[in-house]
């Protein structure tokens, strides 16, 4: 259980004020995500403002949830594989096959795209160090461009923040997202070495 508030517009310190009214206003519903993150609204800043700076990318709104879904998937992070699940279906466009495929961890149907999540995943299992690495050429050659290469870097840092928050306030996922929950398998190896 967690010990962190799901702070609301009458809780939040004010300098999450505007961007949990933002979300009222938008979404109909403030994210789970956003009202823990709420309790730090410089961490709430930053998560918003790496997300807007991720969206000014050379990557293309899918490429951008497949990122999105490639971090949080091999983190292990329930939430936002559901939120991003949600996200990339219904306002991205992004294909069922390619969202089954990185919900799984295995390879997505379209060659450039499938470069791409394995470029994610290798990122985050080898923390950064992939400059003489197999995923990199395979970006590379798939068409990437080294700007999109350290854009890869942004959008892993902005689910970082996101995955960690979750892991540590234990947010319950919201009912917007619910038909897209999604559990690690207790086998999930990603993590254990």
């Amino acid at each position: 259980m967690s010990t962190f508030t799901l702070h609301t517009l009458d809780t939040a310190p004010a300098g999450s004020l505007p961007i949990l009214d933002a979300a009222q206003k938008g979404l109909g519903f403030i994210p789970n995500l956003y009202a823990h993150l709420a309790e730090s609204p410089a961490t709430l800043q930053a998560y918003k403002q790496l997300g807007a700076l991720l969206e000014q990318s050379a990557f293309t709104p899918q490429e951008q949830q497949i990122i999105l879904l490639a971090v949080s998937q091999y983190n292990r992070c329930t939430y936002c594989v559901a939120a991003h699940s949600f996200i990339a279906r219904n306002m991205a466009k992004v294909e069922d096959a390619t969202i089954a495929a990185l919900r799984s961890g295995g390879a997505l149907p379209d060659g450039k795209q499938n470069a791409l999540a394995d470029f994610v995943r290798a990122v985050v299992r080898e923390r950064g160090w992939v400059a003489d690495s197999p995923e990199l050429k395979a970006f590379f050659a798939a068409g990437y461009t080294r700007q999109q290469a350290l854009e890869v870097v942004l959008g892993v840092a902005m689910k970082t923040i996101s995955n960690y928050t979750n892991h540590l306030t234990d947010t319950p996922l919201d009912a917007a997202f619910a038909n897209e929950a999604w559990q690690a398998p207790d086998d999930y190896a990603c993590c254990k070495n």
